[in-house]
């Protein structure tokens, strides 16, 4: 180790290569520039009531098909499988556009991710023009593909379809007596529920007879901006099951039984829709109030209520115990003299030699903590776009395209934290705990999902991301976040080493035997229940938004709820640090961490309790896709909040040790 020019130690890795002195700002345009080719070139950043499209009477509608998910099952309430397939999957045998084959629309990353595939669709709408019965097409469906079909029917499959960016919904109700606010303004019906989105792909009578839905009446609302233009403004599709008769010779909408598919034979099936326009005072602007309707927002007020009087109570506690004990120790400490202070020490402070001292496997605690790092900066910044309204629901998957964006680029915050809290607690091996930095988390994230990829593969789900996405994905990780990882630690290797405020002893204190709350299992136990308590409700709004597509738009309760987890997972971390230190234990570097990522251990506990009361799923795969993904969101809130635990103590330890005096 030599000396810079500062005075301060260098380490090795301060000779950095050429390499990694390549600007930032080259790093965040390379990675805007990958990101980019995932966008959508036509549609630019839209925002709720921006860029509204003008049709002119007769000018082609274009309906979009996105993949089918399944809802939940009427009356239980309950999912029945997470896996989602593709419009055009042989085994439903959907009509396909005439003469060509199905264009993919393009698409987010973070809609690809979350496994959207939007193509188009032979329906042939015309604006303000309504059709009777036009045909499709007619298929006919053999017994073993019907089988299929039925099964998925049983599960509550629907289909998703959109027309300028509207999901077609089954709430007639919604857009023929729209609302009016106190303005004036008419906005969907509310019921103080959102509404039914996607298009049943059959019905179940009598938990008996399976009906498939071969008929579609498709009803668009407008609202007319001149006497031959309008704006689109609502979607309804209803669907119907009509048998094409035996003696038919071609199709027909006239059938009025209902189709049930042979599963011992073929069955022939006529798809065919009819369009009816209609028009609509709702506005343009107001069009999305319907599905961005929460069911019950008085849970969110709870939901805020309840954690802010979880805050108070906590800060209440954290001044009384602390503030008030911690004023009494420093002045009766520093009040003393030297003899009083050998006989009479007790507490805190008599491991002042020890409380510094690194704990084991420090470079993982390093890398956990500058992990935990970048994904708080990614939650925060992501919060505040969100809040502010930069993301719109007609902007499919942009809420995961920024999460991704913005984890890449705190890269930077990933490698500057690790490698300073790994400086500060003695670590020579600086460039293999930045490249672990680099590696660790990402490597688990990529290869969680490279195996649950497997899984959506096998039961050849839409779902799958596709291996040039995969390729992409490495490509962002490799050539943006590994650099700019490196790139955060060199800058924080420039700064001053944070050094301890007291010095640490040779010889290791004993510590004594604490109660039962200190062990480890008790206080995460403890340490991870209050913040939990302060999310739980809104973390339930945001599970519905997951597994069972609804959208989520209440950014600022969010907002407001994690900033009310930060402080309450700060303040009782700090609070069991300092039983922990006033009990003559000095071993605080991991309970830190573990104390504050407690309530990922809550957030995977109450996955469990959702999957118990939420899912009826008959499959192993989509079992392992619910538990994949509810395990890797846990490790990310443990990674997280174990960070914020951490930093807390660390700060309130060197605020606390640097006002005694020590002689």
């Amino acid at each position: 180790m030599t000396l810079g020019r500062s005075g301060t130690p260098s380490v090795p890795f301060s000779r950095t290569p050429p390499c990694l002195q390549m600007s930032v700002q080259y790093l965040v345009t390379l990675c805007l520039l990958v990101l980019w080719t995932y966008v959508p070139h036509s549609q630019g950043f839209y925002l709720p009531g921006v860029a509204p499209n003008d049709y002119w009477k007769g000018s082609t509608v274009e309906l979009d098909i996105n993949h089918l998910t399944a809802h939940a099952v009427h009356g239980s309430n309950k999912l029945k499988s997470i896996i989602a397939y593709d419009y055009y999957n042989p085994q439903f045998h959907f009509c396909q556009p005439a003469g060509e084959a199905p264009k993919a629309k393009s698409e987010s990353l973070g809609a690809i991710l979350f496994g959207d595939r939007i193509f188009n669709s032979p329906f042939e709408l015309k604006y303000g023009e309504n059709m009777g019965c036009r045909v499709l097409c007619r298929k006919v469906i053999p017994g073993k593909d019907a089988e299929f079909i039925n099964k998925r029917i049983r599960e509550n499959y629907v289909l998703n379809w959109l027309i300028d960016g509207l999901p077609a919904t089954r709430d007639v109700h919604r857009f023929d007596e729209p609302a009016s606010t106190e303005s004036g303004k008419k906005v969907p019906a509310k019921d103080n529920m959102p509404p039914v989105v996607g298009i049943e792909l059959g019905a179940v009578v009598d938990s008996r007879d399976v009906y498939f839905h071969n008929h579609y009446d498709i009803q668009v609302y407008v609202h007319p901006v001149d006497s031959s233009r309008g704006r689109i403004v609502g979607v309804v599709v209803i669907p119907y099951s009509k048998r094409t008769p035996q003696d038919a010779t071609e199709s027909t909408c006239n059938a009025t039984d209902p189709l049930v598919l042979s599963e011992s034979g073929d069955t022939v099936v006529d798809f065919t829709y009819s369009v009816t326009w209609k028009n609509s005072d709702i506005t343009w602007g107001t069009r999305w109030d319907a599905y961005l309707l929460v069911a019950d927002p008085q849970i969110h007020w709870f939901s805020l209520i309840n954690s802010i009087v979880v805050v108070m109570m906590l800060t209440g506690m954290i001044a009384m115990v602390l503030v008030r004990a911690l004023r009494k120790d420093i002045a009766r400490y520093n009040s003393m003299d030297a003899e009083e202070d050998l006989q009479e020490d007790f507490g805190w402070k008599l491991v002042h030699g020890d409380v510094f001292r690194p704990p084991g496997h420090s470079r993982i605690l390093s890398v956990l903590v500058g992990n935990g790092c970048q994904l708080f900066y990614m939650a925060v910044i992501t919060l505040v776009f969100a809040s502010l309204g930069f993301l719109s629901p007609s902007n499919r998957g942009s809420l995961t395209t920024m999460l991704i964006c913005f984890y890449i680029l705190f890269s930077s915050a990933a490698g500057y934290n690790s490698a300073r809290v790994y400086r500060m607690l003695g670590g020579t091996q600086i460039k293999r705990t930045v490249l672990l930095s680099a590696c660790l988390i990402p490597g688990f994230l990529f290869t969680a999902m490279f195996g649950l990829n497997f899984f959506l593969i096998s039961s050849h789900s839409s779902g799958a991301v596709p291996a040039g996405t995969m390729l992409a994905i490495i490509g962002l990780w490799f050539l943006v976040s590994v650099p700019l990882t490196f790139v955060g630690a060199y800058i924080g290797l420039r700064k001053a080493k944070m050094e301890a405020p007291v010095r640490t002893n040779q010889i290791p204190r004993q510590i004594p035997e604490g109660s039962f709350f200190l062990k480890p299992i008790p206080s995460v136990l403890v340490c991870g229940f209050l913040p939990f308590a302060a999310i739980f409700s809104e973390l339930y709004f945001i599970m519905n938004s997951i597994w069972f597509q609804k959208y989520y738009y209440m950014f600022g309760f969010l907002f407001l709820v994690f900033l009310v987890l930060i402080l309450t997972c700060a303040e009782v971390t700090v609070l069991v640090c300092y039983i922990h230190l006033s009990a003559e234990d000095y071993r605080w570097w991991w309970p830190a961490f573990f104390n504050g990522g407690a309530v990922g251990f809550y957030v995977f506990l109450y996955s469990l309790l959702y999957y118990a009361t939420r899912f009826k799923v008959t499959t192993l795969v989509s079992t392992v896709l619910y538990f994949g993904w509810s395990f890797i969101i846990s490790v990310l809130f443990f990674i997280m909040t174990g960070a914020i635990g951490f930093y807390a103590c660390l700060f309130f330890i060197r605020k606390i040790y640097s006002s005694i005096k020590i002689d």
